[in-house]
């Protein structure tokens, strides 16, 4: 099994450039792979999540070339030119490659089964499997969970549908549905979340519509090849952020980060908080109205403070909780997380796997049914930390190292190269002492 070792107590400092958005790296492959003529990918996140999405594709027909590992070219095959898979499509531990080929794929004429690893196969997959039946798809789970069996041949119509909770996921796949539906698709929103399909679908020439907080868009519109430049992920750099709250006495910059606001909710949180961040922002690329926003994200050393996390802030943080919760055992005084149970149906329980691992680094805390209250300022001890296979909980607990009075080992880290390959060379170019073994 492979682990972090972590010696505790180093200062952090430099300019680093993280991966490539992970979201974005899957809608572009997805998009290009339908669309006509050729797509050119830079910036690419060559994780095992979105190789997951590039194999799955290449086994649909789809040709796609990687001149170098950043570098991707999609042959498009056009809205209609997909083609029966061979075997089952290995999603990986790529939750959000499973949900998006659902809406892929409901309404082609062929049937698909989508499976993944043992994680994966845990996870719930209904909410999204809901709307799709609701626009004619036929599609079966296994209690809820994967395998998911797509049955083709059915044709697909708009739907006007209410997200009960907010899920960019759920909201992408019934638009990649929509693609294919006769009529006007119409997704109401109960709070924002992640907006980058919509602004790629813009960017292939898919007229979208905002109307509040709905999103409108007619089927049988045509994507157009076009050139994607992925910024880098800002849940990775989402626990640099936090480090260099924690040790950057000198600063640390992260480059070229995507900051689009649908994402960048522990932006404002650690600003609450009173964290010392400075965001530099560059031109978006092409000029285009529907790029990602991009900026260079300086942080230095800062005196932290509990807060109440407003409800609305959890969604725009959803994936950031795990490190934003180490943030808080930092802080002075007491922080109080509710509203988060979108936290329970991660990679794990991540509301529980963080509590566990609070426990066995002495952070006073109470796991609520919906989040967590932490109170902190005493930094962390030493001990082994259990991240159940969750690699934003391995890589959270890494961060703590920085204020830990004792070394930390940090078990079962294997799935960190799904989103964040290269994540331990980073860490140590920014200044963690940190082993990776096994």
């Amino acid at each position: 099994m492979k682990r972090y070792l972590l010696e505790p107590g180093r200062s952090i400092a430099g300019s680093l450039a993280v991966p490539g958005d992970k979201s974005i790296s899957h809608r572009s492959l997805m998009l290009g792979g339908i669309a006509q003529g050729t797509t050119q990918i830079e910036g690419f996140l060559a994780s095992e999540d979105c190789l997951a999405t590039l194999a799955a594709l290449t086994a649909l027909g789809v040709r796609i070339a990687r001149p170098a590992p950043h570098e991707v070219r999609v042959q498009g095959v056009g809205a209609a030119g997909l083609r029966r898979a061979a075997a089952p499509l290995e999603m990986g531990n790529a939750g959000t490659a499973m949900r998006l080929f659902m809406g892929l794929l409901a309404g082609q004429a062929f049937d698909s089964t989508l499976i993944g690893d043992a994680s994966l196969m845990r996870r719930p997959m209904e909410r999204a499997a809901i709307p799709l039946r609701k626009m004619g798809a036929r599609i079966e789970t296994h209690d809820g969970c994967p395998p998911v069996k797509i049955m083709g041949g059915n044709p697909l119509h708009a739907i006007d549908y209410e997200l009960p909770v907010a899920s960019a996921q759920v909201k992408s796949a019934i638009l990649l549905a929509a693609l294919a539906a006769e009529g006007r698709t119409r997704i109401v929103e109960p709070a924002p979340s992640r907006d980058h399909s919509e602004r790629m679908l813009g960017a292939f020439g898919v007229e979208v519509l905002r109307e509040g907080a709905a999103i409108a868009m007619e089927g049988g519109q045509v994507l157009q090849g076009t050139h994607i430049d992925v910024p880098g992920d800002f849940s990775s750099a989402a626990f640099f952020l936090v480090a260099g709250c924690l040790a950057a006495e000198r600063g640390l910059t992260l480059t070229n980060v995507g900051v689009n606001p649908t994402r960048t909710g522990l932006l404002e949180l650690l600003q609450q908080m009173g964290a010392d961040i400075r965001v530099h922002r560059r031109a978006p690329a092409g000029g285009r109205a529907d790029a990602e926003p991009v900026a260079d994200i300086e942080v230095h050393a800062s005196r932290l403070k509990g807060i109440k996390v407003p409800e609305s802030l959890v969604p725009l943080a959803i994936d950031e909780f795990p490190i934003f919760f180490i943030a808080a055992a930092c802080a002075e005084g007491e922080t109080l997380v509710r509203g988060a149970l979108e936290l329970r149906v991660k990679e794990s329980d991540r509301l529980a796997a963080m509590a566990a691992g609070l426990a066995r680094l002495d952070v006073e805390h109470e796991l609520l049914p919906d989040g967590l209250w932490i109170r902190g300022g005493q930094g962390f001890g030493g001990g082994t930390i259990d991240s159940q296979g969750d690699h934003r909980i391995a890589m959270a607990f890494a961060m703590a190292s920085l204020k830990a009075r004792t070394p930390i080992e940090v078990r079962d880290v294997a799935n960190v190269a799904t989103s964040f390959p290269g994540f331990v060379a980073l860490a140590r170019q920014a200044g963690l002492n940190i082993t990776e073994l096994g």
